[in-house]
This record gives structure tokens, sequence and C-alpha cells, in this order.
């Protein structure tokens, strides 16, 4: 099935180290509260929100910050109010780049895209002018087993799978963007650890570079990734 793609190596072994830092800890309390004012805070009712509890689990962020967090999005604690947007524009070399962000500031984040995109030799575009060339998806990576991608597919025939690619021991697994929690527990169930389970921007089609200019596009979406305001960034370089 489809490869996997560089970037996802990178973005998946960055959040790693930053969860040691506790870096992702600002940035995944915002979603969580964010998504507690949108959906709720009863987990029971909110599957999103489930995902992110499971997340903070998995960095090991304490309970109390993720009680916290989803209290601030209910309004039983006074906090910021975040609003989200997702940049669009193009890297250098014309690759497209979507930005996911969360701010309590709509003009310095709107100012720092700007001056991030004009520094790398990219440009800022308007809402809807890269967003056709992806579209939303669930996707779990998971680890733990030596099975092959069709053994794997095979164990999920009843899930609504999208797509398995395997590099070295980390499977990621496309599914339904409505069915992230079942197929979690399915990977689960299959003897996997899972890692992360998200909703991502998946490019239709990818764009493959020269290394030394593909190694220029790394940088700069690194440099968004590290904003305390992006929650995640997405390409379609391969």
């Amino acid at each position: 099935m489809a490869g996997h793609s560089k970037w996802a190596n990178i973005k998946h072994k960055k959040a790693k180290e930053d969860s040691k830092r506790g870096k992702a800890f600002t940035k995944l309390t915002k979603e969580i509260t964010v998504c507690a004012r949108e959906g709720g805070g009863d987990p029971a009712g909110n599957a999103r929100l489930r995902l992110l509890m499971e997340k903070a689990r998995e960095i090991n962020m304490p309970l109390e910050n993720t009680m916290r967090a989803i209290k601030k999005g209910t309004g039983e604690l006074p906090g910021a109010q975040y609003e989200s947007h997702t940049y669009e524009g193009y890297a250098p070399h014309g690759i497209a780049v979507m930005v996911d962000t969360l701010f309590d500031n709509k003009n310095r984040i709107a100012a720092d895209m700007r001056r991030l995109f004009s520094r790398h030799g990219g440009s800022l575009g308007e809402s809807g002018s890269v967003n056709w060339m992806f579209e939303q998806r669930g996707v779990i990576r998971a680890t733990g087993s030596n099975m092959t991608e069709d053994e794997l597919l095979e164990k999920l025939l009843d899930y609504p799978i999208e797509d398995i690619s395997k590099d070295e021991q980390l499977f990621s697994i496309q599914c339904d963007s409505k069915s992230v929690d079942k197929v979690r527990q399915a990977v689960i169930s299959a003897g996997l650890k899972v890692e992360e389970a998200e909703l991502e921007w998946i490019a239709k089609s990818t764009i493959s570079l020269p290394e030394e200019q593909a190694q220029k596009v790394y940088d700069f979406l690194t440099e968004l990734d590290d904003h305390e305001d992006v929650q995640n960034v997405y390409t379609n370089l391969e």
C-alpha cells in the first residue's frame, strides 16, 4: 500500500521529543479546552475528547492538567478564549502547506504566519487556496508487531480502512474520519501499541523533490510546527 512520507516520520519523532520536554503539554491543553468548549466536557459523548484524553495519557500529562483544561473549556474555570484557524499557503518549490492553529491573539498569529512563510521563500494564501488538494482522514500510528501491512489489513477488514503503510516498525493506518476511535480500539485488539490517533489532512497526491530542496522545505515545516500556536502542519511533499 502507500509509502510512508518523510514529513510524517519527522513529525512523529519530533512529537516524542516535545513530549519529553513537556512542550507538547501546552499545545494539547489548548486543544482539549477548545474541544470541551465545542463538544462538551463528557468524554462519553465527545469522541474527539476521548482521543485527546488518551493522547494526554500517552505523553504522561498529569490528569489534573487534563481536567483543568476541560473545565476551562466548559466554563467551570476561567481561562483564555482560544480561536482556531487553518492557514494555507505554499512552501518553497511550490509545496502546498496547511497549518492548524489555536490562538488567543488573532493579529499576532496572522503576522507570525506571514513572516514565517515570507522568510523561507514561501507565500501565505487565502482560505481555500490549497485545501482542495487534501482530505481529512483519521490516522492511527502504532508499533509493536512484526506482521506485514497485508496481515494487519486482514485483521481490520470490518473497518473503513483507507490505507496502511509501514516504515520500519511504525504502522500508519488511515481510516474514515468518523471511525478513528473504533479503529484505534481494533488496532489495540490486533496486538499493536497505539502511539497516535488523530484527524489529519492527507494530500490526495504528493510531490517529490531532490534531497537538498526537500530539506529546505522540512526545515520550514519544522519551524512552523515549533510555533506555540501551531497545532499541526500538513503538506503534499512526499
